[in-house]
């Protein structure tokens, strides 16, 4: 359930509800919301001078649902709005890996001639195999974060434990929450307290309802600035490296009120199919792209085989636009 408190209660007082309640709480526009398991369906009576509203919930996917907000929530990433009323598709580009200086800028002098405004690259990388390259660590957020100085970009990059998290916080505007950490609480419950914007990706073998549970962690920290990103699912196919689940980009525009980012590079795997899922997507009005490209993909250090060249992430771009405009959004 969550409960809205009258603002006229006192700190205090409602420290004391939501002690009582065993409830998460924050303050948002001068009251505070109180947040429990949906298993209380009724504020208690003698409660209910103190309350100014309330929402019952068949299930734990509450603050992300549209029974509570109807309304897409607005997002930042960088100085770019996303969800709400807004319309706008950003293309989030760069590479899988940040691996020197140079690549990283000829990626971030990239975006900066196309007009985009955010760079994604990844400096401490989930592999699989602990004998794959696992990124540059701090001194690659140090060049991602010399990059937005210098292009004024906005940074997205990835979390792959708790250990490093208030690293990605300092040095990133954007905290990507990957697929096998998405149920990395202390990730989370580390972003729900932070001022950023938080990007979590679906694990390969989440349910939906799991995946907007892993924004509940977040949002009920007072954190408000989340986003959804779908990369596909581990499916009984292998021809492919993923099944990109448009069917959940469906069901979660008619019930979650969070802007959703797709991902077709980690879905497809394969830099072929990268620019008609890109289509496909933003035909579905969504609120994102991310898309990985790398000066020369035949040299990555992670996921060669998927990111675009820079002449193909051109490409892709114009293939996009016309339509994105089709369905009323515009690429940004």
């Amino acid at each position: 359930m969550i409960i809205h408190l009258k603002p006229s209660i006192s700190d205090t007082r409602a420290g004391e509800i939501a002690d009582k309640l065993n409830a998460f709480s924050f303050k948002k526009e001068g009251k505070y919301v109180l947040i429990t398991g949906a298993s209380l369906k009724e504020v208690p009576v003698e409660l209910d001078s103190e309350v100014d509203e309330s929402w019952p919930f068949d299930n734990d996917i509450q603050l992300a649902s549209k029974t509570y907000q109807v309304e897409k929530r607005t997002v930042k990433i960088g100085n770019v709005e996303i969800g709400g009323n807004t319309n706008n598709t950003i293309l989030i580009g760069g590479p899988c890996s940040v691996e020197s200086e140079e690549q990283i800028r000829q990626s971030a002098e990239l975006l900066k001639e196309m007009g985009l405004t955010s760079l994604r690259g990844g400096c401490y990388k989930p592999r699989t195999s602990p004998y794959s390259f696992q990124g540059m660590g701090l001194d690659g957020l140090k060049l991602l974060a010399k990059m937005r100085d210098e292009y004024g970009l906005s940074i997205i990059t990835e979390a792959r434990d708790a250990t490093h998290i208030d690293e990605i916080i300092e040095y990133s505007d954007v905290v990507q929450v990957g697929a096998k950490a998405m149920y990395d609480q202390g990730i989370l419950r580390a972003c729900a307290k932070s001022n950023r914007t938080i990007l979590i990706k679906r694990g390969f073998g989440s349910t939906l309802k799991e995946f907007v549970q892993a924004a509940e962690f977040v949002l009920s920290g007072g954190n408000d600035q989340v986003v959804l990103c779908e990369r596909g699912l581990r499916t009984f196919e292998t021809s492919t490296r993923f099944t990109l689940d448009l069917c959940g980009v469906a069901w979660l525009q008619e019930h979650i009120n969070l802007p959703i980012i797709l991902d077709p590079s980690h879905a497809m795997g394969l830099a072929y199919g990268v620019t008609p899922l890109a289509k496909a997507c933003v035909a579905m009005g969504i609120d994102g792209l991310l898309i990985e490209t790398h000066p020369n993909p035949k040299v990555a250090k992670s996921d060669a085989a998927q990111q675009l060249n820079h002449a193909e992430f051109k490409e892709m771009l114009k293939q996009v636009n016309p339509v994105a405009a089709a369905v009323g959004y515009k690429m940004v």
